[in-house]
Parts: structure tokens; C-alpha cells; sequence
């Protein structure tokens, strides 16, 4: 029975189901905190130590203005409103990306957040927010070039947003979409990964108890055979 830490999710095919749903992009969106909440309550009863959403990518800043506002607001109401909860069940929320580009209202209470959940220890959030894995590696070997350390992997790990914490064990992409979009590129060299065909907002507990046990009973041999 393998272990699990870290699972990391690409929660994909909002937009996708609100249109497929006769309603707006914006309305997937919304459908999809829904999952994050549920599979959030199921990776606490699994006993998993450390959770990875795919929240908004540096490529995201594509879509229309209209589509990012939304996102954002969304983001605002939730952590407004559900911080004592996170504390309460005992959530560590930490943000991995670039925050500067983010309004000061958002990036504040992003702050707010990481500071108020500081010493929860059930289960961390990772909310990867303008979070590109190109960008991550750069600016870490920029650092180490600045402080003339040697480029090495444990000097390379220790800069990265992720520092500390421990590679995914699994990660999960919802959407019926069969890529790694820019997503944690170092972390996932030795990551099991399983693409479902369900857009996120359709993704249930089943479902993501259904891959946590098919990777229990994998066999990993991690180059060796």
C-alpha cells in the first residue's frame, strides 16, 4: 500500500461545463468551488498531508477581463468567508506564485490567509495563483546565481515556491485534457498521473477515492525494476 502525502490537482473544464449547462463560463466557476470544497473534506479524511490546486496560471491572464475579474472576486468571497473554517478544521493555506500582479485588496488578503493559518497542521492548501513552472525554475536559478550557490537539485529545490514541501505523489486533471499545462514541472518527475475524462465540477468523492486507491495499490519502482 503505497503512501499518500501530496496530491496535486489541474482542476480542469469549468468554463467547458457552464457552457455545456446552458449557463456562462463564470457559472462553471462557480460550480467548481463546490468540488474544491468536497474533495478538500475528503483529502482531510484521507489523512493526506498536503493538497495542490491549479488555481490560475500565468498563461490564465489570456482569458477575457471580464472572466479574470470573476475569478478573482470568487477567490475574495471565498477566503472572506470561509478563513475561520479553514482554522477551525485545521487548514494551512499557503499561495505559490507570483502575487505582484494581483490587486492590493487581493494580494492583502491573500497575506491574511497565510498568516491567520500559519500553525494549522492538518492539511495544507498550495493555491497555485499565477503559477507558471517555467517561471518558478528561472527565477530559482536566478537566485542561486545571485548568491553564487551551486546549481545542484537540492540547491535548485530549495528555492523553489515549493521548498519544503513533498513532491506529489499523484497528480489528478480533470477535463478530459492530457497535458501538464506549465504545472509543477520539477515536482512531478516521479508523480503517478491520472487523467479523467469528468470537467471538475462534475468530479465527485467517488471518483477521486477511486484513483486514491488505484495509486495505493500501484507498483512504483522509481527507475529501479
Amino acid at each position: 500500500m503505497n503512501p499518500i502525502n501530496h496530491v496535486a490537482i489541474i482542476m480542469d473544464g469549468n468554463g467547458r461545463w457552464g457552457l455545456k449547462h446552458k449557463q456562462s463560463r463564470n457559472a462553471g466557476h462557480r460550480a467548481g468551488l463546490d468540488t474544491v470544497e468536497s474533495i478538500i473534506k475528503e483529502t482531510i479524511k484521507s489523512k493526506i498531508k498536503y493538497l495542490t490546486l491549479y488555481t490560475f496560471s500565468t498563461e490564465n491572464w489570456k482569458r477575457p477581463k471580464k472572466e479574470i475579474l470573476f475569478l478573482f472576486n470568487l477567490l475574495e468571497i471565498f477566503l472572506t468567508k470561509k478563513i475561520d473554517e479553514l482554522i477551525k478544521n485545521g487548514i494551512k493555506l499557503k499561495i505559490i506564485g507570483e502575487k505582484k500582479m494581483f490587486s492590493k485588496k487581493l494580494r492583502s488578503l491573500l497575506l491574511m490567509s497565510e498568516k491567520k493559518t500559519t500553525y494549522n497542521k492538518k492539511l495544507q492548501i498550495n493555491l497555485a495563483l499565477n503559477y507558471g513552472s517555467k517561471t518558478e525554475i528561472i527565477n530559482t536559478l536566478k537566485i542561486l546565481n545571485k548568491s553564487n550557490n551551486r546549481i545542484s537539485e537540492k540547491n535548485i529545490e530549495k528555492y523553489l515556491y515549493t521548498s519544503g514541501i513533498p513532491d506529489p505523489d499523484i497528480l489528478i486533471r480533470t477535463g478530459n485534457t492530457q497535458r501538464l499545462s506549465n504545472f509543477l514541472l520539477w515536482q512531478l518527475a516521479y508523480t503517478e498521473i491520472f487523467f479523467e475524462k469528468k470537467l471538475w465540477p462534475d468530479f465527485k468523492n467517488k471518483d477521486y477515492k477511486n484513483i486514491l486507491n488505484k495509486f495505493r495499490s500501484l507498483k512504483r519502482n522509481f527507475g529501479n525494476i
